[in-house]
């Protein structure tokens, strides 16, 4: 098997990331090899290596392709709704059967903790997303809706061992009564609010302006494959050149109304292409 006709480089690219996605989550990091993957996408050992240069590179490629990405998913949907509504909303779904995709976060930290050629890609993997969550964190801070004093980092970090550790405990082990973990969740977002929401809220509309640094976005040329969610995500933001690639509109300077969906889009793009600088 070569080259699909009719069939182009990205869709090819896709192809490959999808069958990984399915085949590392059924059979494990260590029981798949590069040409199981390959016969799955229906391409050849030679195209597969075209577009990645390991399994290793393929396994996090994935990952950051069709791992789970509920809660930018649902911020995508509805990029109005309160970010504390949608932690509870994305907590419930924790405890839920996974998909091959929640399955392949569990093989990418397990092969981490024993192949250092996928520890290393992973370790960048898991700081972009307490990153993005770390943002977001600010971002509801801004809009009273979370404790100012809270730390975006340490909150990224119980976000993400609490859903990571979820992947782990599916519910053949353990299984939860779905009110039961609503009540404690809810409880849980509710002792993040700020005391006087009202108070924070005033704060914010007189002080927000004073000594804010200026936030600009990038996309990286040599990552973008031209999906284009930047510009359906963040159209005021991104466009699309003559050849269907994103591009920053101006010099990317975002707006204090549009950060939020200046983060939607760099959550959203399979290859990390975009940057908030």
């Amino acid at each position: 098997m070569g080259r699909i006709a009719g069939v182009t480089a990205a869709e090819t690219r896709e192809r490959l990331l999808r069958a990984a996605a399915e085949v590392f989550a059924e059979r494990g990091y260590g029981g798949t090899r590069v040409a199981d993957i390959a016969a799955a996408a229906g391409v050849s050992n030679g195209a597969l290596y075209a577009h990645f240069g390991s399994k290793a590179q393929l396994l996090v490629a994935a990952l950051r392709a069709h791992g789970p990405r509920l809660l930018a998913d649902l911020l995508a949907a509805d990029p109005d709704r309160s970010i504390a509504e949608l932690l509870v909303v994305v907590g419930r779904r924790l405890p839920w059967k996974r998909d091959a995709g929640g399955y392949l976060i569990v093989e990418a930290l397990v092969a981490a903790r024993r192949d250092e050629e996928v520890a290393q890609p992973m370790r960048d993997y898991i700081g972009e997303r307490a990153d993005w969550l770390a943002g977001l964190v600010g971002i509801a801070e801004r809009d009273g809706e979370l404790d100012p004093a809270l730390s975006g980092n340490a909150f990224a970090h119980f976000c993400l061992a609490l859903a990571m550790g979820s992947a782990l405990i599916t519910p053949d082990l353990h299984a939860v009564d779905d009110e039961e973990w609503t009540a404690l969740l809810t409880r849980v977002v509710a002792a993040l609010a700020p005391v006087d929401t009202t108070e924070q809220t005033t704060d914010h509309r007189d002080h927000g302006s004073e000594g804010s640094t200026t936030v600009k976005v990038r996309i990286d040329s040599e990552r973008c494959q031209g999906h284009g969610r930047c510009y359906d995500l963040a159209p005021d933001l991104f466009g699309e050149d003559d050849e269907g690639y994103g591009q920053v509109i101006g010099e990317g300077i975002v707006p204090p109304d549009n950060e939020r969906a200046a983060r939607l889009a760099v959550s959203n793009c399979p290859e990390r292409a975009i940057e908030i600088l």
